[in-house]
Parts: structure tokens; sequence; C-alpha cells
């Protein structure tokens, strides 16, 4: 994809609320911007990749494109054991200690169990001393998990309280990803991205849609908001958007009311880039007002089978294909999204703060 050539004057937007100041020096505006060429000079942080594997692949790519990663361990089926995630993560570490880093999470299979939330609390001081950053929790609460009754376990059950209460006591950071897209709960026809059709119509048995039983959207998130009212010095991190993607005002209301919640980018882009289709400028300033709040992040999943060349070919054309929507304001295209949209052209200072300073801010990651 070309760059394409602007012959206007942009100005430096620096945001206070929706208010832009301007700067009227033509050489000041062309140097408050990055460019695609400055994509590999720039150090960034991927605040959410799953390296599942002994091979270095996306570390060695990471290194090349001026990357830190953020590798995070999770309760997904599919997944490895937990215990060898956090084999993984640590054999990550070791071989780039300068460049990886992890989250560590929990089980919930023995949750009915009395000690429970003892043992959690026991794992979670012990993968905090091998350096881990935070904690994860994944959409199995609220959407898989069940009680003795047989009634669907929330993020808000008294269960979890011990867990919330030691995370905010010792400022430790919680990753959550709670519900889905609300895609998922619309007729396929209905869906505003090509990604989510695609994965839905592929996965009937996760398409909400066709399984009105489950929980709303509506009530995980509200059980999600009730955690935040109950545990206001929680610091939390909303994954893929806080599961808001579908409206930045949405996820405008809840920073503005929860002071210590902060969301990552990981793979919902594109349905920044379908809200771009028709208002670009209240997506842009969205980055602007919150512009502390907002981290890069990516869902990038290595395997032990995958092949180390697709996987650096991956990482790169994901990096470089998010990095010309933030930082250029070319007219772009791609298969997720139906139609053509302009990127956002984010001035430097916003740019440095989603792609590196707001993780260090967040997690504790020491720079």
């Amino acid at each position: 994809m070309q760059v394409k050539k602007v012959k206007s004057r942009f100005f430096l937007c620096l945001g206070i609320s929706s208010m832009w100041f301007f700067s009227c020096n033509p050489a000041q505006t062309q140097e408050s911007y990055y460019t695609l060429e400055d994509f590999e000079t720039v150090p960034k942080v991927d605040v959410h990749v799953h390296i599942n594997t002994k091979e270095n692949a996306l570390v060695q790519q990471a290194e090349k494109d001026n990357f830190i990663l953020l590798t995070i361990n999770v309760e997904v089926p599919d997944y490895p054991t937990l215990e060898q995630q956090m084999n993984y993560a640590l054999g990550q570490r070791d071989y780039s200690p300068e460049r990886v880093y992890f989250l560590s999470t929990f089980e919930t299979e023995t949750i009915e169990q009395a000690d429970w939330q003892n043992k959690v609390i026991s794992s979670l001081q012990a993968s905090k001393e091998k350096g881990s950053l935070g904690v994860k929790m994944w959409k199995n609460i609220g959407m898989v998990i069940k009680d003795e009754k047989e009634d669907f376990i929330k993020i808000d059950h008294p269960k979890f309280d011990p867990i919330f209460q030691y995370l905010e006591d010792n400022n430790v950071a919680l990753c959550g990803h709670i519900g889905e897209p609300k895609n998922c709960w619309l007729p396929l026809e209905e869906m505003t991205v090509n990604n989510d059709r695609r994965y839905y119509e592929r996965h009937p048995e996760y398409h909400m849609y066709q399984h009105p039983e489950y929980p709303s959207y509506e009530e995980l998130i509200e059980a999600r908001d009730r955690v935040l009212e109950k545990y206001p010095n929680l610091k939390f991190i909303g994954t893929h958007l806080g599961s808001m993607e579908w409206s930045v005002d949405e996820i405008a209301k809840r920073l503005d009311k929860y002071p210590n919640m902060a969301v990552d980018l990981t793979a919902r882009i594109s349905h920044l880039q379908y809200q771009s289709l028709t208002d670009r400028d209240k997506v842009q300033d969205f980055f602007v007002r919150y512009q502390d709040r907002i981290m890069y992040g990516t869902d990038l999943h290595v395997t032990e089978d995958a092949n180390p060349d697709e996987v650096r070919e991956n990482a790169h054309q994901t990096w470089m294909r998010d990095w010309q929507y933030l930082v250029t304001d070319d007219s772009l295209q791609n298969n997720l999204v139906n139609g053509k949209f302009k990127g956002l052209k984010l001035p430097k200072p916003i740019v440095d703060k989603i792609y590196y300073k707001n993780a260090g801010n967040w997690y504790p990651f020491g720079f």
C-alpha cells in the first residue's frame, strides 16, 4: 500500500477535551507527525500477545521492528496448560529479558472448592515473584463457568471478592476480557465488521445470537462495571477496548466514570476503522481526549507448530498496517471493513503514549 502524498497543510493537534490548538509554522507541522518510514525507529510495546512456544521468531521480529512484548497467560481451553504457558513465558523472558514480559492468570476449574480463593491468591503471589506484571481474567468468567445451581458465574460474583481485594491492596493490574464484541449477539447480516462475521459463521457454538439462554451483552458489561464501582482503586485494563469496541462514546463514558480504567486496542482496530467510515473526527477526538488511557495491542498468537518465517511476516504486516492507520491520513482499505477510511494521523506525543508511555504507566515495566 503506497503512502498518499499530502499537499495541504496539517496542524498539530493537542487535545484538551475537544479543543484544538494550531501551529502555523509549516516546518513544525511536518515534524509533529510520524511517517511509515519512522516505524522501526520509534520504541513500541505490544501489550497483548500469546507466545505459546519455545521458538523465538516473534521476539526476533519484535527486536527488528522495535517492539517490547507482553505475553499473556490465559485460561483458554485449547491453549497449553497454565503451567506450560508460564514455562513458555519464562523461557522467552530468559531469551530476551529486555524485550519480553508476561501476565499471569488463575484457574477456575476448582472454583467451587472451599479453599479456591486462598489457592488463587497464593498462585498470584508466586507468579508476581517470578516477574508477572499483572493478572488476566478471560471471558469464560460470565460465559462458560457455572456454579452448583448451573447459574453462570459472572465477574461480580462474591467468589472473586478476596481476589479483587488482593489485587487492589497490592496495586496489581488486572487485564480483563469480559464479554465479547457486541456483534456476537447480532445476526450475521447485522454485524459491522467482516472478521466477526466470518468467525461466528464458522463457530455457531460461540454465536450468542443463537444462544439466548446465555447472559446478554448488557448483563456482562454491567457485571464488570459493578466490580469497578466496588473496587475504585483497582487498576483495570479493559482489553479489546473493554468489549465496548462498537462505540467510542460508550468507552468514553466508562473512562470518565472509572479513573483507574484503561483500554487496549487488541484485535479491535477494525471496529474503530468501521466507525471512521462515517465519523473519523469522533474517533480521532477519542484518541486525543483519552490519550493517557489507551494502549496498543494485537493478540498475535504463536504456537509450537507455527512456521517461524510466517510468524515474522504476519507480525510485521500486522504492526505496519496498524501503524499506518494511527499515524497517517492515507486512504485505506482492508478485508475487515467494507469501504475506504482515512488514517487518524495522530500527533507524535499521542502516538508515543499509545505505543509506549501508557504501557509503562499502567503496567510495572520499569521504563
